[in-house]
């Protein structure tokens, strides 16, 4: 497989629109994360399963798997906090409470920008159908080059057994 090919994935044309996100994000996904470099080298690879509960107003996403950087190979967790705004529309915060980035799923693609010191994220979100979407972080700045593409698939009943 190419190196882009994830990337090249996520730009596809999508006509698949989320109006409810908490009913869209309900439930267990499969997720499988490649991060490469500028020049496209592999950098590291996280697998594993990331979950969304309804706390209130408040999707909280939990993901846990294994990230392998090099000779480092071991558990990793992300946390972040989705707070629903309207159809479709959430503000995404982190786990101790700072903004992150609004989202927008109402036409299946959304784009984002979050300033981090000197470094810049540009995220962008694609929804391909009922079971899978795909989320691509490309960071530049003097701390970080990196490009991040994560894949998402719901998992079924049999998948969990």
């Amino acid at each position: 497989m190419r190196q882009n090919a994830h990337v090249d994935s996520v730009r596809t044309a999508t006509d698949f629109r989320v109006t409810d996100l908490v009913a869209y994000f309900a439930g267990r996904w499969e997720l499988d994360r490649k991060i490469v470099d500028s020049a496209g080298s592999g950098l590291a690879v996280f697998t594993g399963i990331a979950g969304f509960t309804l706390d209130d107003d408040v999707l909280v996403y939990q993901e846990r798997g294994t990230l392998v950087m090099g000779e480092h190979r071991g558990p990793a967790t992300r946390v972040l906090h989705f707070r629903v705004r309207g159809p479709g529309l959430a503000d995404v915060h982190f786990d101790h409470g700072g903004f992150f980035h609004d989202l927008d799923l109402r036409h299946g693609r959304w784009s984002v920008r979050h300033p981090c010191c000197d470094d810049l994220y540009l995220g962008e979100f694609v929804i391909h159908g009922p079971d899978a979407w795909w989320q691509v972080w490309t960071v530049t700045g003097p701390a970080k080059s990196y490009t991040s593409t994560t894949a998402f698939r719901r998992m079924s009943v049999e998948d969990e057994a």
